[in-house]
């Protein structure tokens, strides 16, 4: 090879190099604070297993912790860039001047869950039963199935019938030896139970819509301060088209499922891993954002009137930005 070729071929592993090394300074990491065992963790996986982080210009990485709290502290403290949580939460924090938003991810409720065999059928039919509740006595689930009884059966949910606080693996695992005759839980345990025949009787959504909602709201989201937003433009919205791709692929492809499943990301046995993935399915957001938006602002309102201020502090409105102004169409 002559100077003259040398010096070209020098010039293009250059020109290669560079380009090489100006596309990993173009991914951006974020660090994704979830619960260690929490289902968000199976659309992370999948994100980063397909590489749709990476046709994104990011780098997702998972930052597991113990409880929903710590990943609240973690994200206020600036140890993660996003975490998971409900617009309640993120409008409350908006309201004691704290910067975060709100992205959609799922609309998937827990419901009151009844034995296969129960005569109930309706909410005004649990009456007087013994209901196991997950989440405490301010679940936005619980309240709004407080409203909706109160509404339309005359009767109040939580004082004319035995209810039961818990954790949700116990209150599923007492519901399957029939110590409750009743349970409202989060969707992955009501799903659970769905597999083995047990029954949804009335769910979080349907209480929402017989309150005026006009179409289902994302019950969580992913969160992130607007001020590492504005820093991290192009991280922010390549999260976003990320997890939609992501969705996309689970929407569509049972052979992802059943990859999670195998590579244990997913522990649940075959019937209930297709009841788990058509729950999230039927969860996955569809709506023009404005109308969630609208949406939202109505539950926010009749959660304020049911919850009062230990639910949503001071504010009786759902704070304006709650919802992030920049999720890409």
């Amino acid at each position: 090879m002559n100077l003259r070729g040398f010096r070209a071929c020098s010039l293009v592993a250059v020109f290669s190099l560079l380009l090489v090394s100006q596309s990993v300074l173009a991914e951006t990491n974020i660090k994704v604070g979830l619960l260690k065992f929490g289902t968000v963790n199976w659309e992370l996986k999948s994100m980063i297993a397909n590489g749709f982080d990476k046709d994104n210009g990011i780098s997702a990485e998972i930052v597991p912790y113990a409880s929903g709290d710590a990943t609240k502290i973690a994200l206020q403290g600036g140890e993660v860039d996003v975490i998971v949580s409900d617009w309640l939460w993120v409008s409350r924090q908006r309201a004691s001047g704290q910067d975060l938003t709100f992205v959609p991810y799922s609309s998937a409720v827990g419901a009151i869950m009844v034995p296969g065999d129960s005569e109930a059928k309706t909410l005004g039919d649990v009456k007087g039963m013994k209901i196991g509740v997950a989440g405490g006595p301010l679940d936005k689930n619980w309240l709004l199935l407080q409203g909706m009884a109160k509404q339309d059966f005359n009767f109040d949910l939580a004082s004319e019938n035995e209810v039961v606080f818990g954790a949700p693996p116990l209150l599923a695992e007492k519901t399957r030896e029939g110590e409750l005759d009743a349970m409202l839980n989060f969707w992955h345990f009501c799903a659970r139970l769905e597999a083995v025949g047990f029954k949804r009787l009335v769910s979080g959504l349907d209480a929402a819509a017989a309150l005026g909602a006009s179409g289902p709201v994302s019950a969580i989201g992913y969160v992130f301060s607007e001020s590492w937003a504005r820093k991290n433009p192009g991280a922010a919205e390549g999260f976003v088209k990320a997890s939609r791709a992501t969705k996309e692929l689970l929407n569509s492809s049972d052979d992802e499922w059943n990859r999670l499943a195998s590579d244990g990301a997913i522990k649940d046995k075959p019937d209930a891993l297709a009841v788990l993935r058509d729950r999230f399915r039927e969860g996955i957001p569809n709506r023009p954002i404005a109308e969630e938006v609208d949406d939202a602002s109505k539950v926010y309102s009749l959660l304020a009137e049911l919850g009062g201020k230990k639910l949503v502090g001071t504010a009786t409105e759902m704070v304006e930005g709650t919802y992030w102004n920049n999720i890409p169409e």
